[in-house]
């Protein structure tokens, strides 16, 4: 993988899809690949696999190194609303920024000008705003609290079995916290 300043470092790109409401990993990836544009598609499939039992996916979000229309075509396709970030956002905006609603859709927009709008409107800042709080403490506390720093194990297979065992060991921190 390329680092910061130049040069590779061996090193995997770890993927987790997390339940918003239990913050419980539902799947997981592990790839050699740099961009994460590319895992979408093998991660909606994952999730539609998932028995019925589990409930069905709703809502895809993920910040913006996953933004491609392509993606989000894929989750119109999977029935799945997505919520991908399109790029930075400036911090401290006005209130009347913060607060104002975009103007209506067009009839019969894109998937990708709608999940725009979305995007904009108050209601979608507030859904993509759960992605900070779901996805990203799990990332953390798996790296700090359960000390998971690096893979042990040599080969994508054997990586991959390493982080299912890891995201499996946080499953049941959670479910223990959780009380289920």
């Amino acid at each position: 993988m390329p680092v910061p300043g130049g040069g590779f470092e061996q090193a995997y790109n770890a993927q987790a899809a997390v339940d918003a409401d239990s913050m419980l990993v539902v799947a997981t990836a592990l790839t050699q690949a740099t961009n994460d544009k590319q895992q979408v598609v093998p991660m909606l499939e994952q999730l539609q696999a998932l028995p019925q039992d589990l409930g069905r996916v709703r809502r895809l979000l993920a910040d913006t190194g996953y933004a491609s229309e392509d993606n989000v075509n894929a989750c119109a396709q999977a029935k799945v609303q997505p919520l991908i970030a399109l790029g930075r956002e400036a911090h401290h905006g006005s209130p009347f920024e913060r607060f104002a609603e975009p103007a209506p859709l067009p009839r019969k927009p894109t998937p990708m000008a709608a999940m725009r709008h979305r995007l904009q409107t108050r209601r979608g800042r507030k859904l993509y705003a759960l992605r900070k709080c779901t996805v990203e403490p799990v990332f953390g506390l798996i790296k700090h609290v359960m000390k998971f720093r690096q893979f042990l194990l040599r080969g994508l297979a054997s990586a991959r079995g390493e982080w299912s065992l890891v995201c499996l060991a946080w499953n049941l921190k959670r479910m223990n916290a959780l009380g289920a």
